[in-house]
């Protein structure tokens, strides 16, 4: 059996943009109860919408409702798993153990996925939840191939969920109150400002009562900035540890950032399913992932114990490549784009594309506004340009440019 690779998905359009790159299911969520409440997120009619475009596709859509629940909570969410229910969605990603047993009671075809946010560590556990009748658990970030490997082992029945790509965070799975203390902004109610990333001043008193700064270079001072997660030489491992979904974090990312990730990912696995470990000679997969915003990247806790995991250098790195332009049809030799960086005649755009076109170049030379009229220096944002071009690029293809 092969393992999903399962995407995030903010809006409508970046679902869109993570099923064309070659995702197998997408996780989003509703206006409420989720723990991405500053994403832009589904209403009730668009996630019907959502599960009936990716069911067209033979794809799967999980929903998320996983907040820290309170008494006030119940009502709109029982309300929202029985609409959940009624539409079909693959499975409800539940964090709270007395939701979980209420939903099981209640709406038995209704598929469980445990979230994260359960912090799940240990064989007991996935027991637990699996005596509960969910189909799957997704386990806390902090756990090694090897002890996901016991844990399929005790429990071979339940799914196993493990994230491999993005984000992390410095608390277990998530449960932190950084945000609230600073900005008093729930992380565990969906509204984390992500406090973890600034950068702070640490300042010792001196004998002569100045405040000296601790700097731990130029750069600045990221204390409690984690690295990004990047399991993509770690497929076979991952396979055989019991893994049947692999998990990309990421519903407040940009369309640009989920393409590049989810084809670097979707290539890799269709290789290592062709080839074996074979694939891990090929160094593309890597540079893909380099060419968009990220911080430096870690195995976390996958292979072991791991002191080395915070990014001190910086927020995070912009990549190597720069978003230009969304490719919105191609007809006749010229593409019809939306310019989303400034770009002019002369510069050489690379395609990003889940087609044969992928990563060829295209050297600007003809470029056309909508009215026909000849543009060398395409600077106004999101307007529709057509490209000459010989390299075949379908709706949903990027175009991006090298950082200079």
């Amino acid at each position: 059996m092969k393992m999903e690779l399962l995407a995030p998905s903010g809006d409508f359009n970046k679902m869109k943009t993570a099923l064309y790159y070659g995702a197998d299911a997408v996780y989003l969520g509703g206006k409420h109860f989720t723990l991405r409440a500053l994403a832009d997120n589904f209403s009730d009619e668009e996630i019907k919408t959502a599960v009936e475009y990716a069911h067209n596709l033979g794809k799967k859509v999980y929903v998320t409702c996983n907040i820290f629940m309170r008494n006030k909570d119940v009502d709109g969410v029982l309300k929202h798993l029985s609409y959940l229910n009624d539409i079909k969605v693959d499975g409800v990603i539940m964090s709270d153990i007395g939701l979980i047993t209420e939903c099981r009671k209640r709406l038995p075809t209704l598929p469980v996925n445990v979230s994260t946010q359960s912090t799940v560590l240990n064989k007991f556990s996935v027991g637990f939840y699996r005596d509960l009748g969910v189909k799957r658990v997704i386990l806390a970030r902090e756990l090694s191939l090897e002890e996901i490997s016991e844990i399929h082992n005790a429990c071979p029945e339940i799914e196993l969920e493990a994230f491999v790509h993005g984000a992390m965070c410095i608390s277990y799975s998530g449960r932190c109150l950084l945000s609230n203390y600073l900005a008093d902004r729930d992380s565990n109610r969906g509204a984390c400002v992500q406090a973890c990333r600034w950068e702070y001043e640490i300042r010792e008193k001196s004998k002569g009562g100045d405040f000296l700064p601790i700097e731990e270079d130029g750069k600045g001072t990221y204390i409690l900035n984690s690295k990004d997660l990047n399991l993509i030489n770690y497929l076979d491992e991952l396979y055989k540890a019991g893994v049947v979904s692999l998990k990309i974090e990421g519903r407040m990312k940009s369309e640009y950032y989920l393409a590049t990730v989810i084809n670097a990912y979707r290539r890799a696995l269709d290789d290592y399913y062709k080839n074996g470990n074979g694939y891990k000679d090929n160094a593309l997969y890597e540079s893909e992932l380099d060419k968009t915003a990220h911080r430096s990247f870690t195995t976390a806790y996958a292979l072991g114990k791991n002191t080395a995991t915070v990014n001190y250098e910086d927020s995070q790195s912009k990549g190597s490549y720069k978003f230009i332009a969304n490719v919105l049809n191609y007809a006749d030799g010229y593409a019809e784009i939306e310019m989303r960086n400034r770009f002019c005649k002369g510069d050489v755009l690379q395609v990003l594309s889940p087609s044969p076109s992928f990563n060829k170049e295209i050297v600007v030379d003809q470029l056309k506004n909508a009215n026909g009229e000849l543009v060398t220096d395409a600077k106004r944002v999101q307007e529709v340009l057509y490209l000459r071009t010989d390299v075949k690029l379908s709706a949903g293809d990027i175009l991006r440019r090298k950082f200079e």
